[in-house]
């Protein structure tokens, strides 16, 4: 195997895996070991690897050729099965960093920041290194203290259940993943640790991956934050996610949420709520991109431009009489990003509306809503009212949400593959017999 002598695990989280023939498989979502007896260096077993649709496999570490700053190559060889940590095993990113642990000699407290992995001769990876901030706290804080390196057998307390375990190392190390992805690793994680992870993201960041994870899970979480924290979270979800969450909910536990929200964004999810849930109605989105009539080609470029607006919500402008948010004046028409890009900038949008296809109605079916997409190639599709004004616009993915199973979150993140299980495998990850760990056994043959 290629390697340097020491890997600092959390640096390895999102860096991608290869086969040998130079594809690319996956990204590292963490590293799995299994600990043993007195501080004895916990044996690495091998690496979780998320593959496409966004499903965890188990790599053994014996498969892996080469690991550098940027990339992890493997032999080729690839179980498919959905991994399931077991008992006997350990995360290190999930379930290591963040820990409070002692040092040993004189007993201080200290928060792990960086695990270490080194191979040894027999050609297995140990836990070697550990790198931990003295005097610095959590959050915030944590930075201020004294950063040290330390042996693995300097340490104590990282076999013992935490509680009240921060989560800033871990969210450090998957700072860059998107929120889908980011939900299917909180997904993944024990009970304890997810309630910890999503305490420590902020409103935006949890709205986003709350979004993305089944509705149980989503009530489950929201309903350990506390009220005032969970209506701040409500506050930063688009209305139609908030409305989808709420509806969910009993009547009374609705309405509390909904008095403490902001009264700005309590208003469009009410509205939301008045719709059932299978219409154009109940399956819109109250914050299109709304220009009025006067606005010019440049500035609805730069409207759409922006990085953090979905991209069915970019795909189109909607030119409306003042006022200019929903439910607006007097609805003009549609003016799509192609034909934007068609025109010099000093262009008014009010000349370039598409007015061919009428406005959907709030009350018109999901199945009519996904035929009229279907038909003319849309992503998404204004909602108007009978008086003109526009309330809203319903976008393929939330066409989408409603025509898949209600389970398919769930199906996404938990379907297994009906692969055969791998003797290598199971050989790595089966506990070590007679008290005495496989690397040894190796090296007394």
């Amino acid at each position: 195997m290629s390697a340097p002598t020491r890997v600092f695990i959390a640096r390895l989280a999102g860096i991608a895996v290869f086969d040998p023939a130079g594809d690319q498989v996956g990204r590292v979502r963490d590293v799995v070991v299994a600990l043993r007896l007195g501080r004895r260096p916990p044996r690495v077993l091998g690496l979780v690897v998320e593959v496409q649709p966004r499903r965890p496999v188990f790599l053994p570490i014996t498969r892996v050729t080469t690991v550098e700053a940027d990339q992890i190559v493997f032999d080729g060889r690839l179980n498919m099965r959905r991994f399931q940590q077991r008992a006997s095993e350990t995360l290190v990113i999930a379930e290591m960093l963040d820990r409070t642990v002692q040092l040993a000699d004189t007993g201080e407290t200290v928060s792990v920041v960086d695990v270490a992995m080194e191979p040894t001769r027999a050609r297995d990876w140990l836990l070697s290194k550990v790198a931990v901030r003295r005097g610095g706290g959590r959050g915030l804080r944590r930075r201020r203290g004294e950063l040290l390196v330390v042996d693995w057998e300097a340490i104590t307390g990282l076999s013992a259940v935490e509680h009240g375990q921060g989560a800033a190392g871990l969210l450090a190390a998957f700072e860059q993943l998107k929120p889908a992805d980011l939900a299917n690793l909180i997904h993944e994680l024990p009970t304890k640790r997810r309630d910890e992870v999503a305490a420590a993201l902020d409103d935006e960041r949890l709205a986003d991956v709350l979004g993305e994870l089944p509705e149980d899970e989503q009530i489950e979480i929201l309903g350990k934050l506390g009220l005032e924290r969970a209506a701040d979270v409500l506050d930063a979800m688009n209305p139609d996610d908030a409305a989808d969450l709420l509806g969910e909910m009993p009547a009374e536990q609705r309405e509390r949420l909904l008095t403490l929200m902001e009264p700005e964004e309590a208003a469009p999810v009410r509205r939301l709520l008045t719709y059932p849930e299978h219409t154009a109605g109940g399956l819109m989105t109250t914050d299109p991109v709304i220009l009025p009539p006067d606005a010019t080609v440049a500035e609805a470029l730069a409207l759409i431009r922006n990085p953090e607006l979905d991209p069915a919500l970019a795909a189109q402008v909607y030119v409306c009489r003042p006022p200019t948010a929903t439910p607006t004046g007097r609805y003009l028409g549609t003016v799509h990003f192609q034909r934007l890009l068609r025109e010099p900038p000093s262009f008014l949008v009010s000349g370039l509306v598409d007015t061919e296809l009428a406005p959907l109605r709030p009350t018109l079916s999901l199945e009519a809503v996904a035929a009229f997409l279907a038909t003319y190639n849309l992503v998404a599709a204004p909602v108007v009212d009978e008086d003109g004004h526009l309330l809203g616009t319903v976008s393929v993915d939330d066409v989408l949400d409603h025509l898949l199973p209600e389970d398919w979150r769930e199906r996404v993140l938990e379907t297994a593959a009906d692969e055969p299980t791998d003797p290598e495998e199971e050989a790595l990850r089966r506990p070590a017999q007679d008290g005495m760990p496989h690397e040894d056994r190796q090296e007394t043959r």
